[in-house]
């Protein structure tokens, strides 16, 4: 990606802070690694979201300040994380009952690509040196009623990371319902991807040049942004 393009659309903490908006209240919701794990940093006023992580904690708050933590309170990616009053831990046997029985309403996670119909790659780019780490990613999007994603919209290289279909080893077929990236947000239609808000100051244009399948504009205006 080039320095002009990293200069972009929103922060990765703004992307957090966006895909948060939108989570019904009351959710209980998975936080995948990386970007995801951001999102635990906010609760929209007069909402409660219940942040869960695979290794067994229900509960879950933002990462602690430096020196403040507990060694043992981690979530799925091994960061320190806190515990909002209420909290409860578990065995990781039973956190994947909860994901496997569709008691998790939402799950976040991130991606190496995004198919227009949904599939989904995140664990693995095939290459002969790569170390597989699917973890429980394969169970949360069989089990996790809604599967959104949030990512970049394109590689460090600036290969667009939503495409046509998946070149990497599938995590999960028609899986993802929603894609938020720096630029937008994208839903997963049967006609394709479709736009549904572009970040202040990128264009459709923009978004479309930087992604590897036909996108479809916001019905009522191709430029519209949420200012």
């Amino acid at each position: 990606m080039s320095a002009d393009q990293a200069k972009v659309g929103l922060t990765r903490e703004q992307m957090a802070q966006r895909v948060a908006v939108d989570i019904p209240n009351g959710s209980y919701v998975n936080l995948g690694i990386g970007i995801p794990e951001l999102i635990a940093k906010y609760v929209p006023e007069g909402r409660e979201l219940i942040y869960h992580t695979e290794n067994g904690l229900l509960g879950m708050g933002p990462s602690p300040e430096p020196g403040q933590g507990h060694p043992e309170l981690i979530n799925a990616g091994k960061r320190q994380v806190t515990a909002i009053d209420g909290a409860c831990y578990f065995h990781h046997a039973d956190s994947f009952v909860m994901i496997r029985g569709g008691h998790i309403d939402l799950c976040v996670l991130g991606a190496l690509q995004v198919a227009q119909n949904g599939d989904l790659a995140n664990w693995s780019t095939g290459a002969p040196n790569a170390i597989p780490a699917v973890g429980g990613a394969m169970d949360l999007v069989a089990g996790v009623r809604k599967i959104w994603v949030v990512t970049q919209h394109c590689t460090k290289h600036g290969d667009p990371k939503l495409v046509e279909a998946c070149t990497y080893p599938l995590t999960g077929k028609g899986v993802v319902t929603r894609i938020y990236t720096e630029l937008s947000v994208l839903d997963v239609t049967p006609q394709g991807l479709q736009l549904v808000e572009l970040s202040p100051g990128v264009t459709f244009e923009y978004v479309q040049q930087h992604t590897g399948a036909k996108v479809l504009p916001i019905a009522s205006d191709t430029g519209a942004s949420r200012g």
